[in-house]
């Protein structure tokens, strides 16, 4: 092999992988690697961590160091010298050494540019004070640090992978922080429903998060920086840090005219080389084919880096060795939480005009019933027609790494949907379960392609369809924790008993929790004839879409120093009688617990309870405004957790009674047409609000209930007279004022069609279908010699102690 000449322009992932990967396939080149800064190769990624205090040991970043490089690889490593330009003719880089000042040259046989990317600094005005930093290598890091002494508040602009780890590098430290984000989410490359938890984190854990806000300047003051925001507000602050990203540096590209790509990285083919012949390009300042849309990409990770690197090192050498491109993989810590991405966002697929179906699925990290286990959060995207896997978004507190890294497999193996089912993984009950969630995300998905299931997205039910009815078939307790407004609930459990209160015309969007339980409740309507979808993902899918955090929160709840960090709210409210441990169990579990224990409490007294579920952040609050109960505070716990303490309160609160449901009770008693089609509107209208409605007819009102054909009923003369003189059913009705013989109610009915409002006998049946209870006095039937078997179907008979036990659990009644 001839003795090369190889110089190596920037250190750390790709640099210092190429000269490694050099040298072990040439005794005799020569080696080269030329680096500003005083390190070759160390852990950028983990700069946060230091600064948070997880990684104590600053050499522990320190990958490799010069000396070992200079020793076991005989690699010529020269720190502090700066590649000022490149010469391609004369195939020459020009050196300055930053320690010296002296200038020189060097030639090479190949050239291997690494020179990473450089933070975003946009032309704000006080950008430039020595207090708004930024962080990419370890001197950023030092500076950071030191700067961080004394200080009481930071900020950070920018909420992708630095931001957010600075955000909680700077908690760990007990300083106040704001996070400024000028996207409506943090975490730009993933969709917006999988990060929305994230923002629900974040404040939970102190973090005074700005979304939807920049930073228009900055401005020194005696105590730090004022910063101006978006929103007109001046901020005060200790130091800002900027993590609104980073782009390639392209410099030394440029003036050698190497051509650069439509994304403003240096354009490379799949052995790394650029346009100018024995200059190769690897790392951040590269531009990358994107392995799924085929499209050019920037794609700034340390692994692609690596490789990247070794490759270009194999070509140096006459290997024949590609790149297979970047599909993005990469995964964040945020507190208790982590998120993992591979492949297509929903967002770049709709950008790039691929076609795609995704689902929802929430499962267990591992077996539930071993203790640890918690919820995760996952969305797969996959080609319709064939069922090949695209992407999948993973948010969750355990097992987060796993799952992605089997997509990110599936995806490079170009797998599909069925494959997934078929994989076999691990399984123990403290690693995972035996239908791990990446099979049970093929479950779903290939149950679709298959046609056993047929699903809806959230924008459905939040808009549906005429012809469309939203079913809620989760558990009235879950329901208490909130519902999508319009639902009507029926429970699993009762379903197949009341198939009669559903309409075969109808379309029905299920849903329940997380999918499964209305996947059950499809198999079962399907196959008793109607027609229905299944929303994937559930009701935690719909709470992610729509932005549904906690609400209620205690405003005190943030810890706002470094001791309430780490031992947030320990002290015990004098009046704790009960603490509840639910960690490992999912929705309702912790919820269902919550509400056992305050039955058992007495007013005014406090229980504790634990979950490890994220969702409960925003279930318990939610269930305390539903019940009236006192949501005292919410906290990180230990272990991942979260702790709520709630007391006891009689009463309600908000119009919203005790057992947690909201209620309405109207009694019926005019026959009138005008009174009658106001008292079915109203009940349909609090039925789509998510009301219990009933409705209490006595007398006259009996009548628009009664069947308009003939009826077979066993009368005396009396009743029979009585029947003749009133009206027969709804169409029968006469207005109490300008009826004019029947020419007012003609022309009433007229307007009503014009108008598009329902009919009466309409309005009945959208409130039969809504749930609304339709109770006849029995008193009153009996006086007026209306039988059961004159009503129309549905009705339910009752007297004064069922009307008023209705209306001690009612919010609202009317009396119509």
């Amino acid at each position: 092999m001839d003795q090369k000449k190889i110089v190596i322009v920037g250190g750390v992932a790709g640099g210092a992988s190429a000269a490694a990967r050099a040298r072990r396939l040439s005794e005799e080149a020569e080696i080269i690697l030329l680096e500003r800064g005083p390190y070759i190769s160390f852990a950028n990624c983990g700069l946060p961590y230091h600064i948070g205090g997880e990684i104590a040991e600053r050499d522990r970043l320190l990958v490799t160091t010069p000396e070992l490089l200079r020793t076991q690889f005989r690699i010529d490593v020269r720190t502090r010298n700066e590649v000022m330009s490149i010469d391609p003719d004369q195939k020459e880089v020009e050196i300055k050494n930053l320690e010296t000042g002296e200038v020189y040259k060097e030639s090479y046989d190949s050239l291997v540019l690494s020179p990473g990317a450089d933070p975003v600094r946009p032309p704000i005005p006080g950008i430039e004070s020595n207090r708004v930093l930024s962080l990419r290598n370890m001197e950023d890091m030092d500076r950071i640090i030191s700067e961080l002494k004394g200080r009481e508040h930071a900020s950070v602009i920018g909420g992708g992978y630095i931001g957010l780890e600075m955000a909680e590098a700077l908690r760990r430290r007990g300083i106040a922080t704001t996070l400024v984000e000028l996207a409506p989410q943090v975490m730009g490359p993933a969709d917006p429903e999988m990060v929305s938890i994230l923002h629900q984190e974040l404040e939970i854990n102190g973090v005074d998060l700005r979304l939807g806000t920049s930073v228009s300047g900055f401005e020194e003051t005696e105590k730090g920086l004022k910063l101006t925001l978006s929103s007109g507000e001046a901020l005060e602050t200790g130091l800002a840090i900027l993590a609104i990203g980073v782009k390639p540096e392209t410099t030394l590209a440029t003036g050698a005219n190497i051509v650069l790509g439509p994304r403003g990285g240096i354009k490379v083919n799949d052995r790394m080389q650029t346009s100018v012949p024995d200059i190769y390009a690897v790392g951040d300042a590269v531009e990358v084919i994107d392995f799924v849309t085929r499209e050019p990409a920037l794609i700034p990770l340390a692994g692609p880096a690596n490789r990247q690197g070794r490759i270009a090192a194999d070509n140096i050498f006459g290997r024949s060795s590609r790149y297979k491109d970047t599909q993005g993989t990469a995964i964040c810590k945020v507190f208790n939480l982590a998120i993992g991405m591979t492949g297509l966002s929903e967002k770049a697929a709709k950008h790039a005009g691929v076609a795609y179906e995704k689902i929802y699925v929430h499962p267990a990290s591992h077996a539930s019933y071993y203790p640890g286990s918690a919820a995760l959060s996952m969305k797969m995207l996959f080609d319709p027609e064939t069922g090949k896997v695209l992407g999948a978004q993973v948010v969750g507190a355990d097992g987060v790494d796993k799952r992605i890294d089997v997509f990110a497999v599936a995806i490079r193996a170009g797998l599909t949907v069925y494959d997934l089912e078929e994989l076999e993984l691990s399984y123990a009950p403290p690693f995972g379960s035996a239908k791990d969630p990446v099979n049970f995300a093929g479950f779903v998905a290939a149950n679709i392609l298959r046609g056993d299931a047929k699903i809806c997205q959230v924008e459905d039910v939040i808009n549906p369809a005429a012809g469309q009815k939203v079913l809620d078939i989760r558990t009235p307790d879950e329901v208490s924790t909130g519902t999508i407004p319009g639902a009507k609930n029926i429970p699993l459990d009762d379903l197949r008993d009341r198939l009669d209160d559903l309409d075969k015309e109808k379309e029905y969007l299920i849903f329940c929790r997380v999918g499964l339980r209305g996947y059950l409740a499809c198999r079962i309507l399907s196959q008793n004839g109607f027609n229905c979808r299944n929303l994937t993902g559930g009701y935690i899918t719909y709470q992610r879409t729509v932005g549904m955090a906690a609400d209620e929160m205690p405003e005190d709840h943030k810890p706002e120093s470094d001791s309430d960090y780490q031992d947030v709210k320990k002290e015990t409210p004098m009046n704790l009688v009960k603490t509840i441990n639910a960690c490992g169990q999912q929705c309702p579990g912790p919820i269902l617990q919550l509400k056992n224990a305050i039955d058992e409490v007495n007013e005014g007294e406090a229980v504790c309870i634990s979950a490890t579920d994220p969702g409960f952040v925003a279930d318990a609050p939610a269930w305390c405004h539903s019940t009236g109960h006192e949501l005292a505070s919410m906290d990180p716990g230990e272990g991942g957790s979260y702790r709520a303490t709630v007391i006891k309160r009689a009463g309600s609160r908000g119009g919203v009674s005790m057992s947690g449901k909201r209620a309405m009770t109207n009694v019926v008693f005019s026959n009138d047409f005008d009174k009658a089609v106001a008292a079915f509107i109203i009940a349909n209208g609090a039925a789509a609000a998510g009301y219990d409605v009933t409705l209490f007819f006595t007398f006259w009102g009996i009548n628009m209930l009664r069947k308009s054909g003939p009826v077979v009923a066993k009368k005396n003369l009396i009743e029979k007279m009585f029947g003749i003189m009133m009206p027969k059913g709804a169409d029968k009705l006469a207005l109490s004022q300008m009826n004019m013989g029947g020419m007012g109610l003609a022309m009433i009915k007229g307007i009503m069609k014009k108008k598009n409002v329902m009919t009466l006998p309409e309005l009945i049946g959208q409130a039969r279908m809504s749930g609304v209870k339709l109770v006849v006095c029995t008193m009153s039937m009996d006086l007026m010699g209306i039988k059961k078997e004159e009503l129309i179907d549905g009705i339910e008979e009752g007297g004064v102690a069922m009307y008023v036990d209705h209306l001690t659990q009612s919010n609202a009644n009317l009396f119509i």
